[in-house]
């Protein structure tokens, strides 16, 4: 499960990271990345001062159009437990947001984790976070 402490719980940083970086399309869900860098997470470097250790950080929508409050608390925990079992995959510096579709009710936890290990691993990820990765230490890719 994911820890509270990598929730993001900022509306700002929702904003952010779903106006920015990279959008990934899944069968139930979207996945939303930025990677924190030069210019995130804003103009002014309000975050640089906070510890970003630990991450990557983690949020959730799950509308109404999911299904009721039973159902849409079921898909969060599903996609919770897929996004502990998948971080492994991204670098600390990301910030995911992941917005549920009505069908993602229907889908075991499997299924979803399955789902969120192609998008962060597509190739719009892997080069948004290779991207960051070049630019922070100035060397070519790895």
């Amino acid at each position: 499960m994911t820890a509270p402490l990598h929730r993001i719980s900022r509306g700002s940083d929702f904003s952010r990271t779903l106006k920015s970086g990279a959008r990934v399309n899944s069968r139930d869900f979207v996945v939303h990345l930025a990677v924190v860098g030069r210019e995130w997470p804003d103009p002014r470097g309000l975050r640089r001062d906070v510890a970003m250790s630990g991450g990557p950080w983690f949020g959730l929508v799950v509308s109404k159009s999911v299904g009721n409050a039973v159902t849409r608390h079921l898909v969060a925990r599903r996609l919770r437990a897929a996004f502990a079992g998948e971080s492994h995959l991204l670098p600390d510096e990301t910030y995911v947001v992941v917005r549920a579709r009505r069908s993602a009710a229907e889908r075991s936890s499997d299924e979803l984790a399955d789902q969120l290990r192609d998008a962060f691993t597509s190739r719009r990820v892997l080069a948004l976070t290779e991207a960051v990765a070049v630019s922070a230490d100035g060397a070519g890719p790895r």
